[in-house]
């Protein structure tokens, strides 16, 4: 079978990225970014991708449909909160299979107060002020019905920080103050097999409403929580909800979304792949669920990634303090020069290593990773064995890499440099 063809829209979103890391390695899977020009980081993080409108233009969905006709596209993951109730309310248009719970699901979720409204029977959810709030005990919390991230979410202290934070929303929610530890719950659903997954995970440290820190954890009563959210909204595929801790020690339910969470990396990293699930559950495939029981804690900071206009037919590239650095390989190195190889770029070492060169490149095993090995002799120049002149010079030497570039003119790198050149 060919690999299915997957879109990520918006794909700069956290989710969009998180989706694809899980899938961008898979050989089942062919993974393909849209989202809107400008700036982007979509295209910094997806080796294919594409522009369209933002959804919130006219003719998002005409310029959506086209796209996945051209490039054959089976599936989509939506990206974002909006994203997920007009992909999932335009199934009927799409020539792709919308990778989310029934229209029905996501309206639901999409909405604080109609989240409470359908649990407030069946789970400990907030408590919802309604006007007029002469009687109020603060503190209170305001939030938007519909928002995301944390945006416009405040803690207000006063009648007049109440009104100052109700002006600035459409459609606010007060509700009481949660002071506890707050939990997600990552969750996967099968249609046949019903709830095959929910794993809790404490949200340590957050940056505008995204767990930047958080680890797997044992949560009492999460799995019986799950249970009830799956059978009451039949949920399918990846989801997940948050949870936190009220006065008294309960846990009340904060939101439900029926989709992937930027960081359900934490459980990915040990054997859940949620978006490679979901595409083997749309298909009906009999899937099962096997998880490293190790401790893991995930820490989300900037990743720094380039596009450049560099071209080259070779790479040269020195050994002592660039390949090998205070006696261990580096990593960083060696993963650029696969990247050349797998490119069809050649690789050249250019070395005046002063041991012995076949047991040092045995001993850490090199050996056999170069198209040709240059050994210079005491007091020959680097410039003079540098025969191509498309090529680039990557070495730990300022010296030698001045001499390099003054003489050929090339391109050239320390250590330091190299994350700019890997993709």
């Amino acid at each position: 079978m060919r690999a299915r063809k997957v879109l990520v829209f918006p794909a700069g979103t956290e989710i969009g990225l998180e989706i694809n890391e899980s899938l961008r390695q898979c050989k089942e899977v062919e993974v393909f970014g849209a989202g809107i020009a400008g700036s982007n980081h979509a295209p910094f993080a997806f080796e294919n991708f594409y522009e369209l409108p933002s959804l919130y233009d006219s003719d998002w969905l005409t310029a959506l449909v086209n796209l996945c006709s051209k490039l054959e596209i089976d599936y989509i993951f939506p990206a974002h909160d909006d994203a997920l109730v007009k992909l999932a309310s335009n199934r009927i248009n799409i020539p792709a299979v919308v990778l989310t719970s029934s229209v029905e699901t996501c309206l639901l979720t999409r909405s604080k107060r109609k989240t409470y409204n359908k649990f407030v029977n069946v789970l400990r959810v907030p408590k919802v002020f309604l006007p007029p709030f002469s009687s109020l005990e603060y503190p209170v919390f305001v939030k938007p019905d519909s928002g995301q991230g944390s945006q416009g979410a405040t803690l207000v202290r006063s009648a007049e920080e109440l009104n100052i934070a109700t002006q600035q929303l459409t459609d606010p929610v007060i509700c009481e103050y949660l002071p506890g530890e707050e939990y997600t719950v990552d969750c996967f659903s099968d249609r046949r097999q019903g709830l095959l997954f929910a794993g809790a995970r404490v949200r340590k440290r957050m940056r505008n409403g995204i767990a930047v820190n958080t680890m797997p954890v044992f949560l009492e009563d999460a799995q019986n929580i799950a249970t009830k959210i799956h059978n009451e909204l039949k949920m399918q595929g990846t989801w997940f909800f948050q949870l936190k801790r009220t006065f008294d020690g309960e846990l009340a339910l904060l939101e439900i979304a029926p989709r992937i969470a930027g960081s359900m990396s934490v459980h990915r990293s040990i054997g859940v792949n949620f978006p490679l699930l979901s595409i083997f559950e749309e298909e009906k495939t009999l899937v099962r669920i096997m998880i490293n029981q190790n401790e893991v804690e995930l820490d989300r900071a900037l990743q720094n990634r380039y596009k450049h206009s560099i071209k080259y037919n070779t790479m040269y590239i020195d050994l002592d303090e660039t390949l090998v650095i205070r006696e261990k390989v580096n990593v960083d190195a060696i993963n650029l020069v696969f990247q050349c190889l797998n490119r069809g770029i050649k690789v050249k070492l250019l070395t005046r290593h002063s041991g012995n060169l076949t047991l040092t490149l045995k001993k850490f095993r090199l050996e056999s990773l170069f198209d040709e090995i240059i050994h210079l002799g005491a007091g020959e120049l680097k410039s003079e064995h540098i025969k191509d002149a498309n090529s680039i010079f990557i070495d730990d030497s300022f010296s030698e890499r001045l001499e390099v570039s003054q003489k050929l003119g090339i391109l050239t790198f320390d250590c330091s440099m190299i994350e700019g050149l890997i993709r």
